[in-house]
């Protein structure tokens, strides 16, 4: 059973203290201490919803506190009568008509009842936190695990969909949080974005009835594969839409991976996705806003100057021996882009010989080039990867425009492909055997 009752931070106030609410945080408690603050359970998610703002408004339908976490002061509040704003204040957060004289506020209900920020509803504790440059904030979404999978899965899945697709979508779901909050959580103030960047997180807008029974299916499922040592430990789980027909090695999309993410023959995607999902039209984009975009991404590109051509630098291709619907294979010549050489307008720094006095029709230098990774290409040109809907394509170079053709599939392609999880899901196979499939040598462990 989910305990929809988030237990988010531990605090050591001092006992017996008189909690009253005044314009900020008293002085003279000792700052808590930050290991204590960052040994939290090692099942919340702390869910980054923004990281750049100034304001926000939140309303609250039952008693709360105000935690500060610098001085460990505790307020306790009763539910706002409507909303109420949160402003960044030159020296602290200000709830209402209340300065806080920290830096990090909590603000934790005291039932199970969610809270709105910005009129969406989340459950759990919000937290506050003022960035460096001290000119914005960050907001935080602190939930448990399940909690935070109820607000995902049906983000990434349509729910409607057959119920071993959605818990497998589950497991992969919460194997790829937890991994993340293992590597990347230690070293920041959150685990894990609510966007594209790791997996999308609407809160209770996202709930329903049938993404939740999948993830109380699969409570506490996690996916792992044996390290060095001869433990069993999680992996980055990635998943996409559409595969196209092969999923893809980790390695070359990301530049790391495990043995289940090598990739592997896809013949159920095609089955099951229409043609205008499964392949997308030709899009092109000027050379001006295609060196504008990577030069934005990666600032050492500039030294190439203009972007003038895209070239494929590696390919994956991959030779289908499944039959399909009862055909020849049509995927025997399925690729992916993995690199892209990127060729510049400037030009490689000439080294003088003298033969250039003799022979003044002596070529010019090369241009400048570098090589990219073309997930990482797609991404910078396209970030909301709807256009180059992936690296499965044909880049061409005409005029002044680069032309990406003949695409196939949605997404990096690693992993779990979810077009194709759902038409296995139709032909019976339950959702251990869907993870076994798109994550080769891996197995299901229990953690809680």
């Amino acid at each position: 059973m989910i305990i929809q009752i988030e237990t988010l931070r531990k605090f050591q106030l001092v006992a017996g203290m008189l909690l009253t609410i005044v314009s900020g945080c008293a002085k003279g408690q000792q700052p808590l201490d930050a290991a204590t603050y960052q040994n939290i359970d090692e099942y919340t998610v702390r869910v980054l919803l923004d990281d750049e703002i100034r304001t926000a408004s939140i309303r609250i339908d039952s008693p709360y506190k105000l935690i500060c976490v610098d001085t460990t002061e505790v307020f306790p509040a009763q539910k706002t009568d409507g909303e109420i704003d949160i402003k960044l204040q030159t020296d602290g957060i200000k709830a209402g008509e209340m300065l806080l004289k920290t830096k990090r506020l909590i603000i934790e209900p005291q039932s199970p009842l969610p809270l709105k920020i910005n009129n969406q509803a989340y459950r759990g504790s919000i937290e506050f936190i003022i960035n460096d440059d001290s000119n914005s904030m960050m907001i935080i979404n602190n939930v448990s695990t399940e909690t935070y999978l109820m607000g995902v899965i049906a983000a990434e899945m349509p729910s409607y969909w057959e119920a071993e697709a959605l818990k497998a979508q589950a497991v992969a779901a919460r194997t790829y949080c937890l991994y993340i909050k293992s590597k990347f959580g230690k070293n920041r103030d959150w685990d894990v974005k609510a966007t594209q960047a790791n997996q999308v997180y609407k809160g209770l807008a996202a709930e329903t009835m049938r993404t939740t029974n999948a993830v109380n299916a699969t409570t506490g499922m996690v996916l792992c594969c044996e390290n060095e040592s001869g433990g069993c430990e999680a992996f980055g789980t990635y998943y996409s839409s559409v595969c196209g027909g092969h999923t893809e090695n980790a390695q070359d999309v990301f530049g790391e991976g495990c043995a289940p993410l090598a990739g592997v023959d896809c013949p159920y995607c095609r089955q099951i996705t229409r043609p205008d999902i499964f392949y997308w039209p030709m899009v092109k984009f000027d050379k001006k806003y295609v060196t504008q975009q990577l030069t934005e991404r990666y600032s050492s590109l500039k030294e190439l100057g203009k972007i003038e051509k895209i070239e494929v630098a590696k390919e994956n291709s991959y030779d289908s021996t499944v039959l399909r619907d009862g055909l020849p294979p049509d995927t025997n010549n399925f690729k992916r882009i993995v690199s892209v050489k990127l060729i510049g307008s400037a030009k490689q720094p000439s080294k003088a010989t003298g033969r250039e006095l003799i022979e003044p029709n002596l070529p010019p230098p090369p241009p400048k080039t570098a090589i990219l990774r073309a997930e990482d290409m797609r991404l910078a040109i396209d970030p909301t990867g709807t256009k180059i809907q992936s690296t499965s394509c044909m880049i061409l170079t005409t005029g002044n425009e680069f032309m990406f053709v003949s695409g196939k599939g949605f997404g990096h392609g690693v992993g779990l492909c979810q077009y194709g999880a759902r038409q296995m899901a139709r032909d019976g196979k339950t959702a251990e055997q869907i993870l076994n499939f798109y994550y080769p040598g891996s197995r299901i462990k229990i953690l809680y």
